[in-house]
């Protein structure tokens, strides 16, 4: 039997698992460098800026080595310019979050998105969640709730950490502003071609962070590291998302997302653990067991059969 040419393209099941699985902590550590950057004092807007700008130039050389046509179909370009402004909003939000609560908590809330994005594909006309999505969503909201140690958090006077509510909040927020991103993009912006949909939005979010930081909207947005310590975070943070973008840019395509993306999810779990190695950041067992069941809640919405 002739092999599908798509299928003949695709790497082996399990390196793509691993390749996944590898992509995940890189963005794990990207995000555990964040908040050591952060503790030194470096800037939110700082760090976005750097992260973008060094990725931007990366994916556009990728783009003018491959000679890939810029042009936008008649009609997207407000919508190219709305998943640029969502996802630098997002990228503001989650490293805000990160800034003030445990990194593991931030990602586990953060990476709610599919629950969303189902809801809200729902609300907006889409298919209705089954059954079993709206089983696994309760899953994820009970897990959370052991997650994020909620009942205690409501309480007490929140002397332990005071920017709970405003850091889950936040990580909330990433959560919601990138659902809709996916829905732009899956519903809006499915003519374009995914490397120049992939570096406009980058160019987007890097001129977002730009105009943030010289408009003084967050006065210490753009403040430098204090040590060599956060100089080498924030390099840290550029090196590992640079190099995790790229080759998920450049690998999609062989990656067979559809059936192995749910991999992607091992990022919280990557995150605990470098959390707990590196940051000193400790989850009780209640809380464990919580981060568990709002993985695998995550993980079984979002997979597919192939």
């Amino acid at each position: 039997m002739a092999v599908p040419s798509s299928a003949a393209n695709l790497f082996p099941r399990k390196l793509a698992i691993a390749l996944l699985a590898l992509l995940a902590c890189s963005f794990a550590g990207n995000h555990i460098a964040a908040r050591i950057a952060f503790d030194d004092d470096t800037g939110v807007l700082l760090a976005i800026l750097c992260r973008s700008g060094i990725t931007l130039l990366v994916l556009a050389s990728l783009v003018l080595w491959q000679r890939q046509p810029l042009g936008l179909p008649a009609g997207t370009r407000r919508w190219q310019l709305l998943l640029g402004l969502l996802i630098a909003t997002q990228s503001l939000c989650l490293y805000s979050a990160v800034a003030r609560i445990p990194v593991a908590l931030a990602l586990l809330v953060g990476n709610t998105f599919p629950m969303l994005l189902a809801l809200l594909t729902w609300a907006l006309g889409g298919t209705r969640p089954t059954g079993r999505s709206v089983l696994f969503m309760g899953l994820i909201l009970c897990g959370l709730v052991l997650a994020l140690d909620v009942p205690s958090h409501l309480s007490d006077n929140h002397d332990t950490n005071p920017h709970w509510a405003i850091g889950v909040s936040l990580a909330f927020c990433a959560a919601c502003v990138f659902a809709c991103a996916l829905w732009i993009t899956d519903h809006k912006l499915a003519a374009v071609r995914g490397p120049v949909r992939s570096l406009l939005t980058l160019l987007i979010v890097f001129t977002s962070m730009l105009v943030a930081g010289i408009s003084g909207v967050m006065p210490a947005g753009l403040s430098l590291p204090g040590s060599a310590s956060g100089w080498m975070a924030l390099a840290s943070l550029v090196v590992l998302y640079g190099v995790a973008f790229t080759l998920l840019f450049v690998c999609v395509p062989k990656l067979n997302m559809a059936q192995n993306a749910p991999v992607m999810n091992v990022e919280p779990i990557a995150t605990l653990l470098l959390g707990w190695a590196l940051l000193d950041q400790h989850l009780s067992g209640v809380q464990l067991i919580g981060g568990a069941v709002v993985v695998c809640g995550i993980v079984l919405l979002t997979y597919r059969r192939p």
